[in-house]
């Protein structure tokens, strides 16, 4: 038994090393996967918050028979529009606070007629198109 424990020998620094690189190799690769799908879910998360937040304009549609112009946009389900009167509207906000994007922007809406509206995010990089987890998210599509 003691000539076992004498000829037993811990690990050399070039085998640490070499384990070190094998478990920092792993971690990126496990890294980078994890990165590319909660940049996925930021989009999901954002078609989502326009599919809701179009849920609410339609409830407006629904009480006043329009929709908001560009220039009430969204603060017209926060509070009563100026301008074009609506009798039905509240006595609740439609929201409770603007909506912000998965990345802090700010929702563009835009309607010229009052029948129909888009609603946008500008994506992760926050410009006008892109692509990928950069793209433009809208209601249209």
């Amino acid at each position: 038994m003691k000539k076992f424990l004498k000829n037993n020998r811990g690990m050399t620094l070039i085998e640490i090393m070499i384990v070190l690189a094998i478990i920092a190799g792993m971690a990126t690769v496990i890294v980078s996967q994890v990165s590319k799908q909660f940049a996925k879910a930021k989009v999901n998360q954002a078609r989502i918050l326009i599919s809701e937040v179009g849920k609410s304009l339609d409830q407006f549609y629904t009480d006043c028979g329009f929709y908001p112009d560009s220039g009430q946009g969204i603060n017209a389900l926060l509070q009563a529009p100026g301008g074009r009167t609506c009798s039905n509207w509240g006595p609740e906000p439609y929201l409770k606070k603007a909506p912000k994007d998965p990345w802090g922007g700010d929702l563009i809406y835009s309607s010229s007629d009052g029948l129909k509206y888009t609603l946008r995010s500008l994506g992760a990089d926050r410009q006008e198109g892109g692509d990928g987890v950069k793209t433009d998210i809208s209601s249209d599509d």
